[in-house]
């Protein structure tokens, strides 16, 4: 590679837990990423917005708010019009195995639900950038 994985974690909506999302980008930025971590409250226009600005290879959303099927398709949605048809959009929280499944087909990669190690969310984002993005 001749940079490291550039990823985004954000929390969208009005979801005000973020120690998991803090926890994730601390590993990801452990794994040798750069990690932008967006905060709390954001938006999806927010969220994709600064994913362009920052040139990253994934965003990763954290929610536990049982918004997921309304974030992820708006996220995805922003993404298209952007032409940001090579940036993995993943995330976990607490979303439900059919919701997943429905997500994965509208265009989101691998979910994570809680209990998920680092080690799988940290290799799953390089795996899918080398395979993706020219590294």
């Amino acid at each position: 590679m001749n940079r490291p994985v550039r990823v985004l974690v954000a929390k969208v909506g009005l979801d005000g837990h973020d120690r998991g999302a803090k926890v994730i980008a601390t590993a990801l930025r452990d794994a040798g990423m750069e990690v932008i971590y967006t905060g709390l409250r954001q938006t999806p226009e927010m969220v994709v917005n600064a994913a362009l600005q920052e040139d990253v290879d994934a965003i990763g959303v954290s929610i536990l708010s049982g918004a997921h099927m309304t974030v992820f398709p708006k996220i995805i949605e922003l993404m298209k019009a952007k032409s940001m048809n090579d940036v993995l959009l993943t995330g976990g929280g607490i979303i439900p195995e059919d919701d997943m499944t429905a997500l994965q087909q509208m265009g989101v990669g691998r979910l994570f639900p809680p209990g998920t190690t680092t080690a799988d969310i940290t290799g799953y984002i390089t795996d899918w950038v080398k395979a993706h993005r020219n590294f």
